[in-house]
């Protein structure tokens, strides 16, 4: 999660691929909403911004009959306004980002993006598939995280309006070729948003690809319920529906161990607030900084099986986000290396856990783990897969 000392490597990198020049420009274009923008249409399309080597990234504005609404760009199929209301009706913004797209690019820790190919840590960058040794990119200490240094997040996404059995969507396409940051297989992906009245966000994801190879999608907004600019989420209640969670090694692999929560700081299947535990001597707290693990879902883990994950909280504004998945784990990431050091929408500054990640996916290093769920992927399967976040109010 704490990449800054990697993004001068991806800025070339990226830069390279794109045959743009490898200095940043003053062509950065400012969001084209203000922070209190309100949307006034059910799906809208305009240019969210420039990038520094002249390519356009345009945005989508998803609104429903309450007001409520969400915003998606093509890069990295991007959440990066999510507008809903607290208890006395009030519209906020959830979701941490910025004004700016060049800096989803420069400055995020993945700030409301699809990660993958390969969501989360393989160990060293390495595994085997079919008697072969695969070679990822290295990008988070010894290990990949996240795809690696030009992952999905990085990638200008195809995009379209489309009908869905749930309601007018967008959909998001996206062609990784074989190699790609040393994964085997043309991997072909599209997710696709609905945004409900009822306030829910239906996230379908779906991929195949022409050769043997993995895949573990996820999507990784940072949320703060009071609002993203309103500080710390120590004081959110969280519940999460699990009885076990997978440990760490010292570089956030998991040991292969699935343990038990209870009488652990990883016990939420009662809500209580994220801060009551998270500073507690432990050992796993002190690996991660905080929360930074995988929980198990797998108990009740059946492709297409839709099911209660995780309820989120905040007391101040009332403002619920239930989630629900059919994938068989969740990261909970308390946030632990925002530092002060971003500066984001609205000139917000994002402090110490000022957001939260709660991942659904497939669990960390599965390729290298057997015991795991698998991610692999052969040629005619098609991997789906379905969450849902839905946002309500609280008394």
């Amino acid at each position: 999660m704490n990449l800054k000392n990697l993004m001068f490597a991806i800025v070339i990198a990226v830069a390279a691929r794109a045959g743009a020049p490898k200095t940043e420009s003053g062509n950065m274009q400012a969001s084209a909403a203000a922070e209190d923008t309100v949307f006034t249409q059910p799906i809208t399309k305009e240019l969210f911004g420039e990038l520094a080597d002249g390519r356009k990234v345009q945005r989508y504005i998803l609104k429903n009959s309450s007001g409520s609404s969400v915003a998606i760009m093509e890069l990295g199929a991007t959440i990066t306004h999510l507008y809903v209301p607290d208890r006395s009706g009030q519209l906020a913004d959830v979701v941490l980002g910025f004004d700016v797209v060049q800096r989803y690019l420069t400055d995020s820790p993945y700030f409301g993006a699809v990660v993958g190919r390969f969501g989360n840590r393989i160990a060293k960058g390495r595994f085997n598939l079919d008697g072969e040794s695969i070679q990822l990119a290295v990008n988070n200490g010894p290990n990949a995280l996240h795809g690696g240094l030009i992952g999905f997040d990085k990638e200008i996404w195809e995009s379209r309006i489309v009908a869905t059995d749930s309601g007018e969507a967008v959909r998001f396409s996206l062609r990784s070729p074989a190699g790609n940051e040393g994964y085997p297989g043309t991997l072909d992906v599209s997710v696709t948003y609905v945004w409900t009245d009822e306030n829910r966000l239906i996230i379908d994801y779906e991929a195949v690809s022409d050769a043997a190879t993995v895949a573990n999608l996820t999507q990784h907004s940072y949320f703060n319920l009071a609002g993203h600019s309103s500080g710390s989420i120590l004081d959110h209640t969280l519940r999460i529906n699990a009885t076990r969670f997978t440990p760490v090694d010292e570089t956030l692999i998991p040991t292969g161990e699935l343990r038990n929560v209870l009488g652990s700081p990883f016990d939420f299947q009662v809500a209580k607030p994220i801060g009551r535990d998270v500073g507690l001597d432990n050992e796993q707290l002190e690996i991660g900084g905080g929360f930074d693990h995988n929980f198990v879902l797998s108990e009740l883990f059946e492709p297409g099986n839709l099911r209660a994950a995780a309820v989120l909280v905040a007391p101040s504004s009332g403002r619920q986000l239930t989630i629900e998945t059919d994938q068989p784990g969740l990261q909970f990431y308390s946030g632990n290396f925002l530092d002060g050091s971003v500066q984001g929408k609205g000139e917000a500054v994002y402090e110490h856990r000022n957001g939260l990640c709660l991942e659904t996916q497939h669990f960390p290093d599965s390729p290298n783990r057997p015991e795991f769920p698998s991610t692999r992927l052969d040629p005619g399967e098609v991997f789906q897969s379905r969450t849902v976040f839905e946002f309500s109010v609280v008394e």
